[in-house]
């Protein structure tokens, strides 16, 4: 019974921790999951139902997803997985809990939190050199486990939900800046900055990360409403210009914290304004969309070589072309 209480408060304590919070909200992650979905073709889809089958936590994702097709069901399931772990007792938090047993199909219990983000300097006052946060060399480390005809089934399969976690979460502003304060200190990607948000007459006060991940939808958004979401965006916002590789997404995202993810004035809690977040709803919708879309042609390369024997061809994926930045114009 100590031991229960203990955990709980240090999972109590940890929630409170001014630290990054959930990147795009559940319904930001499943509309790019679905996105991603079907724009892949059938054999990627079978070689991504067929990994996430040997994932320790299928079971469970097709008890809470309720789907008909048990490969849709496991893909949206996996797209929240990152962040649902957060608060699933089988997992701790490095630096702040006790490691809890390492489960079968896991290498670990680790939550991982420094996965989901990379806090560049929006202003001089930050420290390029320190910035915190995993996410741009997680992503290409996924990328390279999914490739590689080296990396076991079990290892293919824990990094799979992953890289569908992060690709939505380097489309989201700030998980990828902060603003420093005179005192070198960091606004932890906008979570440390309190806003009045009028368009959430239940919670309005929040901070400005929260206020960016909940633009998608709410965060039970599923089944048919989520299809209409779907398509209603896929229909409003073609695929992007360029793929682009993770260091394009996350300096799209840098550009948009500096020049948009703010709400202007010097108010210590500022207000949301009916102009900024029209503006705001519009790059939101833009950028899950854009990550759905980029989402599916990551993976149909990287599980191309699915097909091919094990030992055969490279174990190392083209390296990325340089491309243009996508700029984000004015909706």
């Amino acid at each position: 019974m100590l031991r229960l209480l203990q955990r709980f408060f240090r999972l109590t304590l940890l929630l409170l921790i001014a630290s990054p919070a959930f990147a795009w909200n559940a319904a930001g992650h499943r509309i790019s999951a679905m996105i991603a979905w079907e724009q892949l073709d059938a054999d990627t889809r079978a070689a991504v139902t067929t990994l996430l089958h040997q994932h320790p936590d299928f079971d469970r994702w097709q008890t809470r997803g309720k789907g008909v097709d048990q490969g849709l069901t496991a893909f949206l399931e996996a797209s929240t997985w990152p962040d649902d772990i957060r608060k699933d007792q089988r997992f701790y938090t490095a630096g702040v809990e006790e490691p809890t047993p390492t489960l079968p199909g896991f290498p670990d219990m680790e939550r991982r939190l420094d996965w989901h983000y990379v806090d560049h300097p929006l202003n001089p006052a930050g420290n390029l050199q320190s910035s915190p946060g995993k996410i741009d060399r997680q992503l290409e480390v996924l990328a390279q486990t999914l490739w590689s005809r080296k990396a076991t089934p079990s290892e293919q399969a824990y990094a799979l939900p992953w890289l569908i976690h992060l690709v939505a979460d380097a489309h989201q502003p700030l998980h990828a800046a902060s603003r420093y304060g005179r005192d070198g200190r960091s606004d932890n990607g906008g979570n440390a900055l309190a806003i009045i948000n009028p368009y959430n007459t239940r919670h309005p006060s929040m901070n400005l990360h929260r206020y960016w991940d909940d633009l998608p939808g709410p965060p039970w958004l599923r089944t048919s409403r989520l299809e209409s979401a779907v398509k209603w965006l896929t229909e409003r916002h073609p695929p992007p210009a360029s793929a682009g590789t993770p260091t394009l997404w996350l300096d799209e995202s840098w550009q948009i914290a500096r020049e948009r993810a703010y709400p202007p004035g010097e108010e210590s809690v500022p207000t949301i304004s009916a102009a900024f977040h029209e503006r705001a709803l519009e790059i939101a919708n833009r950028r899950v969309t854009a990550a759905g879309y980029r989402l599916a042609g990551l993976l149909q390369h990287l599980l191309r070589g699915a097909k091919k024997p094990r030992g055969t061809g490279t174990n190392d994926p083209p390296a990325p072309r340089n491309v243009p930045r996508e700029t984000e114009s004015s909706p």
